[in-house]
């Protein structure tokens, strides 16, 4: 077979295991590899998959590879991949940029982006640095409080990051933040809009604050709890939560895109009954996540709630419907 049919056929590489990843990093580090983490039952990540497949084709020096994610948990825990589809880019073995969800356009945009040399897209004009600028603005502002740091508040990936966490969660104030090792441009374009050289940086209401050393001074001088904005005990928010509707579903995605397969069935019984419930996506908030479980004294996920109290998960409320008891228990009837 010649080169190029071999390429060709080659066009979107299946991954089955740990160590063949690990292989296929270092055999393509010359070149950009798209990973896509997808899952057999979500039907977004089959559309995904056609779209990697056209872009394997236009795109003949990119390395496309698919990793069912539930089979290769060793990978997708280390990547920290929560949800499916997700796409992550690499280039010398190193992970450059991240995009969760199914976007297609976006998709096309960063392989197009990364596959060029720089890390903007070749362009004669000053448009993509305003678009950064423009991009920058908008994630300073994206929460009253923002923090820009290495990795995540979870899984921090360097020691002053660490640092700069363990004093907000002291201080209990409420904050998002944006891991900048997802995003290159992000990361080297902030020093700039900023002028500040280094990481973490912590911003309110889309002003700088500083680095970790303004941080403990601010500590330090009792300045920094009538700052930052303070985040409502967790108790109160889970109560609030859990009565937010009559029938509330905490689960992994939405009522619109169910992102593991307990709650794509769960989904299904509910929307079988015709009873109205809201849903609430624990993969967008990891304090909800993790703090429910203790709330409720139930370690999994989906949870189903009526009138702010627990039902159960997926087992209870399938023994419910079998034993035609579900439709009383969503009305509250017992």
């Amino acid at each position: 077979m010649a080169a190029g049919a071999a390429e060709a056929a080659a066009a979107v590489v299946e991954v089955g295991s740990a160590q063949h990843f690990e292989e296929l990093l270092r055999l393509r580090a010359q070149s950009l590899l798209v990973v896509h983490f997808w899952a057999p039952w979500a039907p977004q990540c089959a559309q995904m998959n056609d779209v990697m497949a056209e872009l394997a084709k236009e795109q003949p020096r990119v390395s496309f590879v698919k990793l069912e994610a539930e089979a290769v948990p060793e990978v997708s825990e280390k990547y920290e991949i929560s949800s499916v589809p997700t796409f992550l880019f690499f280039k010398n073995s190193q992970k450059i940029d991240r995009l969760d969800g199914a976007h297609a356009p976006e998709l096309t945009k960063k392989v197009q982006r990364h596959a060029s040399s720089g890390s903007f897209p070749p362009s004669g004009n000053e448009h993509p640095r305003e678009d950064l600028s423009l991009r920058l603005k908008k994630l300073t502002h994206a929460a009253p409080c923002m923090l820009f740091m290495k990795g995540t508040p979870q899984e921090p990936r360097c020691g002053f990051s660490k640092q700069m966490v363990e004093i907000l969660n002291k201080h209990n104030i409420q904050f998002s933040s944006f891991d900048i090792f997802s995003d290159e441009e992000v990361r080297q374009g902030l020093k700039t809009y900023s002028n500040w050289p280094t990481y973490p940086q912590l911003y309110v209401s889309g002003e700088l604050i500083g680095g970790l050393d303004v941080i403990k001074e601010l500590e330090a001088s009792d300045e920094l709890d009538t700052i930052c904005p303070k985040a409502p005990k967790l108790e109160e928010r889970l109560k609030v939560l859990t009565n937010k509707a009559s029938v509330m579903l905490f689960m992994k995605g939405n009522k619109q895109e169910a992102k593991c397969g307990f709650s794509k069935q769960i989904l299904e019984i509910l929307n079988s009954t015709g009873v109205e419930y809201e849903t609430f996506d624990i993969l967008e908030d990891e304090e909800v996540r993790q703090g429910l479980k203790t709330y409720s004294n139930w370690p999994t996920y989906p949870q189903l709630y009526v009138k702010g109290e627990l039902v159960g998960g997926l087992d209870i409320v399938k023994e419910l419907r079998d034993n035609g008891e579900l439709l009383p228990v969503l009305k509250g009837e017992n």
